[in-house]
């Protein structure tokens, strides 16, 4: 492909220029699927895992069909709203908005909780063209009278499953129902429950749905490794590993907010540069510690995945998923903040002897199975984890090893793997 597919499109020249001038050769499989439609006026139901390149297949066509129809966007009102589920969802559409429409002559605004609301109701005063906003902020916005949506053209659901995830289907729900009925939808998913498919089915006129699979990047350009570790050492090999001088910009995963906060801790004890993203963060501390990554400043980002949502950053070299995560589909959601706009990238996995099933999950879903590191200190062989061990799940198969496995396998390797041989998982000394 050459610059030409986009020509191809119907998009106007200016658009053109500037995806020329962000390194932008050809359209992905969801661009080129949805552009043509979208400048149409069709509704679109689009099921495509973020990282497919969405937020352009959206925001393109969006500003030129505003300019193709000039209109001044009346007093405490939006000629486009873009609903997301995340704060950092929120700034992130918002500023491709401002990337791709930089020819333009257009207004926007980014709204969501976590911020004073004064800023913000100071920009929706004299009307926005877009409007961003997160579900809860801008229903207490609209509660107060500081914007109507009676007057919206186009309307952009972006992560609905994620909304549903995080309980904001009601909330959505009271949105739609503020909109005109004779409006542009566009709702995006990455999966479809039935509750997302209910809510399409009632808020799409005759839509163009459009299925984009997974990004291959998720399976063929990230080199995915599982480390079989015992759960108290998982923090030492973590740190073991980001010493590593080809770690050069990483996230990793935990599964709640209070272990980001132990970790980032831990990993600074350590020497580390990193910072916790969570909800639970200030969302100056938020933008802070997004910045300082994107910048280099910040080496390492321990974060959930509610958080991660908004992490879209050129030169993500390694994910470390420190805990493995309870759905399947959120593994793939996470390797795949690696290996993108073409590069490669590393995933490696811990996984304790609690999260093996959970491991097996993700191994289903991905069809084989995730290639096991064993090459590293503090690593444990999956085959000599007794069932007896308070670490082992209900029900695991007792697996013993021999007293001649034991000495093979650890005995005589103990100096290279740093362990002691009374306790083949305990670490010799804490890592400095």
């Amino acid at each position: 492909m050459n610059d030409s597919d986009f020509r191809s499109l119907g998009l106007a020249e200016s658009l053109l220029s500037t995806l020329a001038e962000e390194g932008y050769a050809s359209p992905t499989p969801i661009q080129q699927k949805t552009i043509p439609s979208l400048l149409a006026g069709k509704d679109l139901l689009g099921v495509a895992q973020t990282g497919t390149g969405k937020t352009a297949a959206f925001a393109l066509p969006i500003l030129q069909r505003l300019a193709a129809f000039p209109a001044r966007p009346e007093p405490r009102a939006a000629r486009v709203l873009v609903v997301a589920p995340t704060r950092e969802l929120a700034a992130q559409i918002d500023e491709s908005f401002g990337t791709y429409g930089r020819r333009f002559r257009f207004s926007r605004a980014c709204v969501f909780g976590g911020v004073g609301k004064n800023p913000q109701i100071k920009a929706l005063s004299r009307g926005v063209d877009v409007l961003t906003a997160t579900p809860g902020r801008l229903l207490d916005l609209h509660g107060e009278g500081y914007i109507r949506l009676d007057r919206v053209e186009t309307v952009v659901l972006d992560e609905a499953d994620r909304m549903l995830d995080m309980g904001f289907i009601h909330d959505v729900r009271r949105i739609v129902a503020l909109l005109p009925k004779k409006r542009q939808t566009l709702l995006f998913s990455a999966t479809m429950p039935r509750d997302i498919a209910v809510l399409a089915s009632s808020i799409l006129d005759n839509p163009t749905r459009v299925d984009v699979e997974p990004e291959k990047p998720t399976v063929d350009k990230v080199d995915q490794h599982i480390l079989h570790v015992r759960k108290e050492n998982k923090k030492d090999l973590l740190a073991h590993l980001l010493r590593k001088a080809d770690v050069r910009r990483a996230v990793v995963f935990t599964r709640t907010k209070h272990g980001a906060n132990r970790l980032s801790a831990a990993l600074g004890a350590e020497g580390i540069s990193s910072e916790a993203i969570h909800a639970n963060k200030s969302q100056n501390a938020r933008i802070r510690a997004l910045d300082g990554f994107k910048r280099g400043e910040i080496r390492v980002l321990v974060a959930t995945d509610l958080a991660a949502r908004g992490i879209d950053v050129d030169g993500i070299t390694h994910v470390f998923n420190y805990e493995l995560p309870n759905e399947p589909e959120t593994y793939v959601h996470r390797i795949g903040r690696t290996a993108r706009a073409g590069a490669s990238g590393s995933a490696l996995s811990f996984c304790d002897a609690e999260e093996r099933p959970l491991l097996r999950q993700i191994e289903r879903l991905l069809g084989r199975p995730v290639p096991v590191e064993a090459d590293h200190p503090y690593v444990s062989a999956v085959s000599t984890v007794s069932a007896e061990s308070p670490a082992a799940p209900a029900g695991m198969r007792k697996v013993m090893p021999s007293r001649t496995m034991r000495s093979r396998n650890f005995r005589s390797s103990s100096s290279d793997r740093g362990t002691d041989n009374r306790n083949p998982w305990k670490p010799r000394q804490p890592m400095r």
